[in-house]
């Protein structure tokens, strides 16, 4: 897996503190931007970040290029809703030389297990390519193509979006690679910035685990989420 955050909203934190401060100002943005101390705008995300007015978040956003990640990920990714995505295509892209698969570290684990896997996803890319060189086009020939096929995807959040898509995603309970993205999206984040997202992350880093008996009883620590 590959993940890099190739563009971002350029001192985002100060942004949080004008559109909160904009709310009970006489003033503009724009001198609101040019008078606020960074010690301040720090001051004021961490209050408006606790206090729930998240609003204020929405007004940065993070893009990411991630690689290395399968189909199945991309599936449950785009299930955030406040977000703009553009993948790979497979109606346009042909995998006949070029076909990565993702193998599971459960199947990894299992010897014999992952020799049958990799023959499978194998079998099913050599037809792959009688199809195409049958002559069928690559938006049909896609349609036996597993899940585990690799993918590339560009992601935009907002910095709401983003909190949200932490508190689940990086959840013990969640999927084991969609997990990984997002904690290796948090990481890269906090680098740029650490306030908004200091607290970030799965819910029980915060308090009670909302799970109830589904519960995985042990809280990552919060050192996982940190370089």
């Amino acid at each position: 897996m590959k993940v890099k955050l190739i563009k971002y909203t350029p001192e985002p934190e100060k942004m949080v503190a004008v559109a909160a401060r904009l709310c009970y100002s006489p003033i503009g943005g724009e001198q609101l931007l040019e008078d606020l101390e960074t010690e301040e705008a720090h001051k004021l995300v961490r209050f408006v970040v606790k206090s729930g007015h998240l609003s204020t978040t929405e007004h940065i956003t993070f893009t990411f290029a991630i690689e290395g990640v399968s189909r199945a990920l991309t599936h449950q990714l785009v299930r955030h809703r406040l977000a703009s995505y553009n993948q790979q295509s497979q109606r346009y892209v042909k995998f006949t030389g070029n076909y990565e698969y993702i193998t599971p570290p459960a199947v990894k684990n299992n010897p014999a297990v992952c020799v049958k896997y990799d023959k499978f996803v194998k079998n099913i890319h050599n037809f792959y390519g009688e199809l195409i060189e049958a002559g069928i086009e690559p938006e049909d020939a896609r349609y036996i193509l597993p899940s585990a096929s690799e993918t590339k995807i560009i992601v935009t959040m907002n910095g709401r979006e983003l909190l949200h898509f932490f508190t689940v995603r990086c959840c013990n309970r969640a999927q084991w690679e969609i997990r990984e993205l997002a904690t290796i999206m948090l990481k890269l984040v906090r680098k740029v910035c650490p306030v908004v997202f200091e607290k970030a992350g799965p819910n029980c880093l915060r308090g009670p685990c909302p799970e109830g008996k589904f519960s995985c009883g042990n809280p990552p620590d919060e050192s996982d989420f940190n370089e």
